[in-house]
């Protein structure tokens, strides 16, 4: 990290970087440091690295952000909000810098368009380290929802890979 340290980084950015670690707010964290003025910048990979390690330090304080419901009854609704009902309830993965997680979507062929309805993720890549994958969870609990919600609508439920992880999917519409 060419010998920056948390100490190194001015007080008022450690500050806002802390608050935002505190909210489970990391992407926000990370975007603070590195958009912060200092000369030279701080590279990326260097900025999640300096995040990740106040999340430890600070890891008894952090305020997990509450998880939107996922329930049956919550995803009828927000189907039913949509403008149109959709052709199809489709799951497919997705990652980011902590790891994999499945997307519940609603969507249409003509146009393609899809509507986000849950993102589930039951834990980050340090799993598949453990040895706790498979089974993936995430792709379990997709699987349940996205059928019932399908059945409910009378549409079809499409999971590419519900077995492991696979980027990019193959999607629903890719199979007309």
């Amino acid at each position: 990290m060419a010998g920056i340290e948390w100490d190194d980084i001015p007080a008022d950015v450690r500050a806002r970087v802390d608050e935002l670690v505190v909210a489970d707010e990391r992407l926000g964290a990370v975007r603070e440091l590195w958009e912060n003025d200092r000369d030279p910048r701080i590279g990326l990979n260097d900025c999640q690295d300096l995040v990740y390690r106040r999340q430890v330090a600070l890891a008894d304080r952090i305020r997990p952000k509450p998880k939107p419901p996922r329930d049956l009854a919550t995803l009828i609704a927000a189907v039913e909000a949509l403008p149109h009902i959709p052709d199809a309830i489709e799951a497919l993965w997705d990652g980011d810098s902590i790891g994999w997680m499945t997307l519940l979507l609603a969507v249409t062929s003509a146009p393609r368009t899809e509507a986000g309805l849950a993102q589930i993720r039951h834990g980050g890549d340090l799993r598949l380290f453990n040895g706790q994958v498979p089974p993936w969870p995430e792709a379990q609990e997709a699987t349940e929802l996205g059928t019932a919600l399908a059945r409910h609508f009378g549409l079809p439920f499409f999971f590419h890979s519900p077995d492991a992880p696979e980027q990019p999917d193959v999607r629903w519409w890719d199979t007309l």
